[in-house]
């Protein structure tokens, strides 16, 4: 299910989209410039206690071929996940988040090799809900990595919702799974009763 933002709609900003992810609703930016507004069905999650990490990856992990930073570097991190022929992280997109940024709500998750960024991910935190937005790697498994690492935070920290919005075949080797939008958002409603702290 989508929504497209017409001019009787308020303007495209950081409290108006913080106030849509609690109705389990997020924007994309589009080619025409237009804000589009999602809440599919099914929607995909990763839950925290059945991610699965294969043997390579876990043993690149062990031999910590990656320095790992959070929020070091946020709006790099995201114009790096919109470098690519199709995208919808806009302008608009990235000046919205990084606002979301600056309050303590969005977050992201970096890989470092030889002190250059290798790859990473972002997404906005909220309770105990964390909705993953993107990312990308430039160093073979730097994302994998930082997956990884962004689901032992959320558990260390007592988050229980990791939002992955759409399925695709990378999320599924993680153990990605697919839920009604119901059951989403009686998740969502769960985890929005909690006060974790990302950073």
């Amino acid at each position: 299910m989508k929504w497209i933002r017409n001019k009787m709609e308020p303007e495209f900003t950081a409290e108006l989209v913080l106030r849509a992810y609690t109705a389990g609703i997020f924007p994309m930016g589009h080619d025409d410039g237009i804000i589009r507004w999602y809440s599919p069905d099914p929607r995909c999650i990763i839950p925290l206690d059945e991610f699965h990490t294969s043997k390579r990856l876990a043993r690149t992990i062990r031999q910590g071929k990656f320095a790992l930073k959070v929020n070091a570097d946020f709006e790099k991190i995201m114009r790096l996940c919109a470098e690519r022929e199709s995208t919808w992280i806009t302008d608009e997109i990235v000046r919205v988040y990084c606002e979301l940024h600056k309050h303590g709500f969005a977050h992201s998750v970096e890989a470092y090799l030889d002190g250059q960024i290798a790859g990473g991910l972002y997404g906005v935190s909220i309770g105990g809900a964390f909705m993953g937005e993107s990312m990308f790697h430039i160093a073979t498994d730097a994302s994998k990595v930082c997956l990884a690492y962004l689901v032992e935070r959320m558990k260390e920290r007592g988050f229980i919702l990791l939002d992955s919005q759409y399925v695709t075949d990378h999320l599924s080797t993680f153990n990605a799974i697919q839920i009604s939008r119901q059951e989403y958002l009686e998740r969502l409603r769960d985890a929005l009763t909690l006060k974790c702290v990302f950073d």
